[in-house]
């Protein structure tokens, strides 16, 4: 992570409960119980640059590691966070990039911002104007520069931002997810945790416990989420129509007869243009619209200066923050009531924290502080300069402001701007759609990646034609961007309050900044916000209603899913068959076992889930080798291909049954060949019998527990063939070339393991089980999906019915279906239906 501050160092064991004390803490909060395995990450830290190695271990009895385990201890370290490239020239030109995917909706803010403001205050003498341009100086330095640029930028998800990049930053340092399907394992995914060495250690611990064990405050925390991610997708819809109509409100005056009418009509034309053109993509958007950027901001600085030498150099007294007590002294409440239009001169600012893993935080921050933040300033203090001599010209003020043989090279690249402005927020809500689906906070709708390269470039139908939709509807319906501005403000302040409140807890649970900084970010830039929010609510009934329309909308969508999400899993986990069950049935599971491997697809990471049983009742025989699919994102941005599988084995070895997790983050992007996809497992799996062997052989081999430490399984060397070691899955799932049976996969590790280890290979049941897997993959793989649903019973309250039994039932029947989201072939899939009561 560049430029976040945050960095991985070694964990030290703090003991509670004096030196008999069974019980450990590490300093992550995480407990160990006496019965914990002596399982280790063992490597050289020297051998792996760039990643600090998280070392746990306690030395107790040898115990058997769990072949689970094993692989997670494989895996744990093998490839250290990949940083962006860092070089000079590589950041000089994101910077510029930044131009014209980040900044476009905030450069446009010139075209609005005074118009709105003096629409509610008339200008009656120069303290208006100076106070009006001291307050959105203000504004502009204090909420993206200071806020966003230097402290919010940093509080990044392994270089991605946003709001639910900050839940899931959250969410591995305390486990708060509603869904309850953490697993150990999944702390040793490369930068899942990142530790800091800090003295406010009990401090976060406290945290750490508070949002655990208390199910208000998780519940609390995320609707505070879903509130800020429904406010960015409700951003998604009101910046495209204030910016697309601020531009073409240029011609009127300038073109004979071009009315309200004609604005409305023109606007819709560009919109619906804008939306359509959503489909192919916005791979190239970068390159493309930063040169328009680039030459609007270069227009923005350059207007300013001129109308400042022209008409009044004087207005840079502005810079006093006393013209904005006159400025309230003289105003009262039409001076609160007007900043909510001030408050549209950072609109945006959002956008440079949710881009962000498009660019680097250097990136950002030089863009912002050498172009836009100096050219925004020259155009408002340029307006100002011009609204001094001609107070009058407030409602069209910074086309007049524009010298008349510059108006139409000034308008289209105004109009430019505007509709790059709008591509921004509206990728910006694509990717907040993506990352709720991911963490199950919303149905599962259709996505299409349209970059080979940026993973982050996606494009959801559904999403795009229901903004295309209300924009139109917006602009139809309120016909100015006066009324617009109403609605506009609250969103933009929404999200910001959202953003102010989870960085603060970022600060005292991951940071652990000193108590007084920590507090001093939300009281300062908190309080801001409020003053603003209670300002642009007064505008509730003017417009301000729709975007609390939008965010209550999306927010009832995103936690009905993710409470029936919750319901279905958890009644998963109660319907789990029991091992005895399973032990009783016997190897044949009380049917016929016939050659074939059956794929079953569910959500359970623990025990066997009831689809199983099911399937036992409905179908006349089962396949000789079952393994239990699970599908799983945790909360990291990207889960490296060699991080990707687990697998662990399901009952005694003559059942043939195993486990495989596929891990994803919540920018992983799914797309492998299913063929692909079942050579790689085959061969993962056949890796995985052989290193169990090779475990079990260790357990019987050696009593010493200190000779167990020290020989314990690590990852190989680059140099070891694929299938020794974890390289086996460096196969990339896009491929669909044929992956070669290993020869041999104990033939390079004679160093490290004893003699009496070297027979793994040739133990006969392996053998048996390797030939029994290969007949079993030869006559072909069948996925059998758990189609499950839930219910109400009839005791529940009134609210849990209608939720779960309608709301609930109509998201689950009208989204993408198991089959379309997991990618498996329709010709092989068999679905078992299954309710659950709930």
């Amino acid at each position: 992570m560049e430029g976040d501050g945050i960095e991985e160092s070694s964990v030290r064991l703090l003991g509670s409960g004096g030196a008999g004390g069974e019980s450990w803490r590490w300093v992550d909060g995480s407990e160990v119980d006496s019965e914990s395995p002596p399982w280790s990450v063992v490597g050289d830290e020297e051998e792996r640059e760039g990643y600090g190695t998280v070392r746990r271990r306690l030395i107790k009895k040898p115990k058997r590691v769990d072949s689970f385990d094993v692989e997670a201890m494989e895996i744990a370290g093998s490839h250290g966070h990949h940083h962006k490239d860092g070089s000079l020239w590589r950041t000089l030109a994101l910077a510029f990039q930044t131009l014209g995917v980040v900044y476009g909706d905030m450069g446009t803010s010139p075209l609005y911002v005074f118009s709105d403001v003096f629409s509610k205050v008339p200008i009656t003498s120069d303290v208006d104007v100076l106070g009006t341009l001291s307050l959105v100086m203000y504004t502009i330095a204090l909420i993206p520069l200071i806020k966003y640029v230097f402290v919010v930028l940093k509080a990044n998800d392994n270089g991605e931002g946003g709001t639910f990049a900050l839940y899931s930053l959250i969410s591995r340092y305390a486990n708060v997810n509603l869904l309850p399907n953490r697993q150990p394992a999944d702390e040793y995914i490369s930068s899942f945790k990142l530790k800091l060495p800090t003295p406010e250690l009990e401090r976060a611990l406290n945290i750490k416990e508070a949002l655990e064990h208390n199910s208000y405050l998780k519940k609390l925390l995320l609707l505070l989420v879903l509130m800020g991610t429904s406010m960015i997708i409700g951003d998604g819809i009101l910046t495209p129509a204030i910016s697309v109509m601020s531009a073409v409100s240029g011609l009127q005056g300038r073109v004979p007869g071009f009315g309200t009418d004609a604005l409305v009509i023109t606007s819709i034309v560009i919109l619906v243009g804008l939306f359509s053109i959503q489909r192919f993509g916005t791979s190239k958007v970068g390159f493309t619209f930063a040169p328009a950027l680039a030459l609007w901001f270069l227009s923005l600085g350059s207007i300013g200066i001129y109308n400042l030498l022209k008409y009044d150099i004087t207005v840079v007294r502005a810079v006093n923050p006393a013209y904005i007590y006159l400025f309230f002294r003289k105003n009262g409440s039409k001076a609160w009531s007007a900043l909510g239009g001030c408050v549209l001169c950072i609109t945006g600012a959002e956008a440079m924290f949710a881009d962000l893993g498009h660019f680097s935080v250097p990136s950002i921050q030089i863009a912002f502080t050498t172009v836009v933040f100096p050219c925004l300033l020259l155009a408002y203090l340029g307006q100002a300069a011009y609204l001094i001599k001609h107070p009058l010209a407030t409602e069209r003020i910074f086309y007049d402001s524009v010298p008349d043989s510059l108006f139409w090279p000034v308008f289209v690249v105004a109009t430019i701007a505007a509709v790059i402005a709008s591509q921004a927020m509206i990728s910006a809500s694509f990717s907040c759609v993506k990352q709720a689906m991911a963490l199950g906070c919303f149905p599962r709708l259709k996505i299409i990646h349209t970059s080979r390269k940026l993973m982050g470039q996606i494009y959801i139908p559904v999403i795009n034609y229901f903004l295309m939709v209300m924009c139109i509807i917006v602009v139809a319906v309120f016909r100015s961007t006066t009324e617009i501005a109403n609605a506009y403000g609250i969103a933009e302040v929404g999200v910001m309050i959202v953003s102010t409140t989870l960085v603060t807890l970022v600060m005292l649970l991951i940071w652990r900044t000193n108590l007084l900084w920590a507090l001093s970010f939300p009281l300062v830039f908190g309080t801001i916000e409020l003053i603003y929010l209670s300002a642009v609510l007064s505008k509730l009934l003017e417009g301000g209603w729709l975007p609390l329309a939008f965010a209550a909308f999306f927010l009832c969508v995103m936690y009905t899913w993710n409470y029936g999400s919750v319901l279905k899993y958890q009644s998963e986990v109660r319907g789990k068959i029991s091992m005895d069950l399973m032990l009783e049935l016997g190897s044949s599971l009380g049917t016929v076992r016939t050659p074939g491997i059956g794929l079953i697809y569910n959500e359970l990471v623990h025990g066997i889930p009831s689809v199983l049983g099911q399937l036992l009742l409905d179908l006349p025989a089962i396949h000789s080798t079952i393994v239990f699919v699970c599908i799983k994102y945790v909360p990291v941005p990207v889960v490296p291909q060699e991080e990707r599988f687990l697998f662990r084995r399901v009952c005694p070895k003559d059942y043939h049954m195993f486990r495989c997790i596929a891990r994803y983050g919540y920018k992983d992007i799914r797309k492998e060949d299913h063929r692909a996809f079942e050579q790689l497992l085959l061969v993962s799996l056949e890796k995985f019998l052989r290193k169990e062997a090779q475990e079990l052989a260790l357990e019987t081999s050696i009593d010493d527990p200190d000779l167990l430490d020290s020989i314990s399984v690590r990852s190989r060397d680059d140099d070891v063939p694929d299938f020794d070691g974890i390289q086996a899955l460096k196969v990339p799932l896009m491929r669909g070339q044929r992956v070669e049976e290993p020869e041999t996969s104990t033939s390079h590790v004679v160093d490290e393991l004893p003699a009496s280890v070297m027979s793994a290979d040739e133990d006969p049941s392996l053998e048996y089980e390797l030939a029994a897997l290969r007949e079993a993959s030869d006559s072909g793989f069948t996925y059998l999906l758990g189609h499950g649903d839930v219910r109400a019973r009839k005791n529940s309250v009134f609210l849990k019915k209608l939720v779960v039994n309608y709301f609930y039932a109509f998201l689950r029947k009208n989204c993408r279906g198991g089959a379309a989201t997991m990618r498996v072939p329709h010709m092989n899939i068999l679905q078992v239906g299954m309710t659950y009561m709930v």
